[in-house]
């Protein structure tokens, strides 16, 4: 995500080789920068002979994934663990996560099951990590193309570079602008199909990729239909949707399920780049059992409930949660909606029973569980020398040490609405703004723009407490520019409290800001009244809704991006550096071995609940 999710539905809660030395001058240059229900593993609804599918039925086993983002080296800190709920009710911490590791784990489940499908609910690149991200994600393509996923539907990220490179990552080709990173190797491009079914060319109409695929095997046929959010749009750059339009889900689901049907397909899964929020953060969680207040909530309940009942799973994301819930379908009859968390720290194994003689699933057989992806399991060998033949291209500008640090500092896994490393950010893009300008007073940051945290511990050999370019590339992979403009009071206001109304009222988007500017945020309130006007506060003093504030923050903010209309109305616009640069500068500039950065309180807002 570009953002944290969207949610425009109102929310239900529901129980149930070589080198290529020019290239990296190039690059160089360029730089500013076990949980309920069955596994779902062997054949026992197969009445034929075993392991072939010659019966009335056969198990058909549905791997999925999402929101991998091209974490191909295992997450660090909180962003790559799994909660876990033991037997005492107490939890555990699970280290997860790693495309070594999820290949492993894809190829052990996959033994014994000779019908097996692997598929993707969206977001497989972009926002990744400086190992992927610096090559415009190649490397995490020819990944998933060595864990023989089979198909993906497209998320929002898939859009970050726009049509055009979403149409390379597809079908192949060396990057229009930095070339070939190999010599005498061109990127070949997935060997599975991306699928767009909801999105289509402004002019002509038509999808701007397949709609869907029929996975197939002796008599057996599955179909996949793949979507994204329809509000893609609203939390990606301007340029990288231009010219597309988004469509509804569950209109685009339901129109090619017919069709699907038309052409003999009854076995239908959907493939949606949009997710929803269990009440438990625990992967293990029983989202079907019927205590107060239990299940799942957020955009996805609606969509299940939209669905035809033509369609017998649904594979979600976007929410980077994890999920395996029964939602009724339109007629009432129970449906398997999965999420896999993300960054490759969980994979979900269905079983599809799937009757030749109907052609159909057999809804009342499917079950599905959620699996660690853990890091005590042997690597896959492939995956680990591809890891290693990119990394030894990006190691020269990833190990370039740009600041230090006194402790972790949360931020993508932050336990609280402001973070830790969200402060810093803010600091950074207001420090930059102010050479810029030395009249700007304040920053803002989205936090579904900060990727990942910034751990102590060190990752390479850069010693304890060094930060790295990699690191900071993973914490702000997006490229936005640190933008100024001119708010006046009321907007700045009326911008904060567009945090929790309007879009954002059901999942919230708690801007990250710089040091200044305080104020109470009641959550015992609703809608825009969670933002307690009297208590803002500007170094000590009351906003004043009359006068002018110099305000920065990224161009995705810049553009009204998350929902934030009011920042989108600011004037006198000047356009600053990119904003890694601005945070890598400000590392550099008030930090080193001997004066690290602490982690700050993270006390800017007053959190009451």
């Amino acid at each position: 995500m570009s953002a944290t999710p969207r949610t425009r539905r109102r929310t239900w809660r529901l129980v149930t080789g070589t080198v290529s030395l020019a290239a990296v001058g190039a690059l160089v240059a360029a730089m500013p920068a076990g949980a309920h229900g069955k596994s779902g593993h062997g054949g026992g609804h197969d009445h034929g002979k075993p392991g072939h599918g010659h019966g009335r039925t056969v198990d058909v086993q549905l791997l999925s994934f999402n929101d991998l983002h091209g974490n191909l080296e295992p997450p660090a800190g909180s962003s790559g663990q799994v909660t876990e709920d033991q037997h005492d009710g107490t939890t555990k911490a699970i280290d997860a996560g790693g495309a070594e590791y999820l290949a492993t784990s894809l190829r052990t489940a996959r033994k014994g099951n000779p019908y097996s499908v692997t598929a993707a609910a969206g977001d497989m690149v972009g926002a990744s990590p400086l190992l992927s991200g610096l090559f415009h994600d190649e490397p995490t393509i020819e990944a998933l193309n060595k864990m023989r996923l089979d198909v993906a539907g497209v998320g929002n990220h898939e859009f970050d570079e726009g049509r055009a490179e979403l149409n390379r990552l597809q079908k192949g080709g060396c990057h229009p602008e930095d070339g070939c990173y190999t010599k005498g190797r061109k990127f070949k491009g997935a060997d599975f199909p991306y699928l767009a079914a909801n999105v289509t060319d402004e002019k002509t109409g038509k999808p701007i990729l397949k709609p869907y695929t029929v996975w197939k095997k002796n008599g057996v046929k599955i179909g996949f239909i793949g979507v994204t959010l329809e509000g893609t749009p609203d939390i990606v750059s301007a340029e990288g949707v231009k010219g597309l339009k988004f469509h509804d889900e569950v209109e685009t689901v339901n129109k090619y399920a017919r069709e699907l049907e038309r052409k003999g397909v009854k076995s239908i899964v959907a493939l949606i780049h949009e997710g929803g929020a269990p009440a438990s953060k625990s992967y293990n969680y029983d989202c079907d059992s019927s205590g107060a207040g239990d299940g799942v909530s957020g955009p996805i309940v609606d969509i299940a409930k939209g669905i035809t009942p033509k369609v017998d799973a649904l594979v979600t994301g976007h929410t980077h949660e994890a999920y395996v819930c029964t939602i009724p379908d339109p007629a009432g009859k129970p449906r398997t909606v999965t999420s896999a968390s993300s960054f490759g720290k969980l994979y979900t194994d269905t079983t599809l029973t799937y009757d030749r003689k109907t052609k159909d699933i057999v809804r009342t057989s499917v079950s599905s569980a959620n699996h660690v992806v853990t890091r005590t399991q042997p690597k896959a060998k492939d995956i680990t020398r591809l890891i290693s033949d990119w990394n030894e291209l990006a190691a020269p500008i990833a190990a370039q040490p740009v600041g230090h640090i006194s402790g972790d500092l949360p931020g993508r896994g932050a336990t609280t609405p402001e973070s830790p490393l969200g402060d810093v950010i803010a600091d950074a893009q207001l420090a930059h703004a102010k050479s810029l300008d030395d009249t700007a007073v304040l920053a803002l940051m989205n936090p579904g723009g900060i990727r990942s945290d910034l751990v102590y511990k060190a990752s390479g050999g850069e010693g304890d407490g060094v930060v790295t370019y990699g690191e900071a590339f993973t914490v702000q992979p997006f490229s936005n520019t640190v933008n100024l403009v001119t708010l006046t009071g009321e907007q700045l206001v009326t911008a904060l409290k567009q945090q929790v109304s309007g879009g954002n009222e059901a999942s919230p988007k708690i801007l990250q800001v710089s040091e200044g500017l305080t104020y109470t945020l009641d959550y015992t309130k609703s809608g825009a009244d969670r933002v307690v006007a009297d208590t803002i506060r500007l170094n000590g003093e009351p906003i004043d809704p009359a006068a002018s504030y110099r305000v920065a923050m990224n161009s995705f903010l810049a553009g009204g991006g998350d929902g934030f209309a009011a920042l989108g109305e600011g004037t006198d616009p000047l356009v600053g550096a990119d904003d890694l640069a601005a945070f890598n500068d400000y590392l550099t500039a008030t930090t080193s071995a001997d004066n690290p950065l602490d982690p700050p309180k993270a006390d800017r807002v007053t959190i009451v609940e």
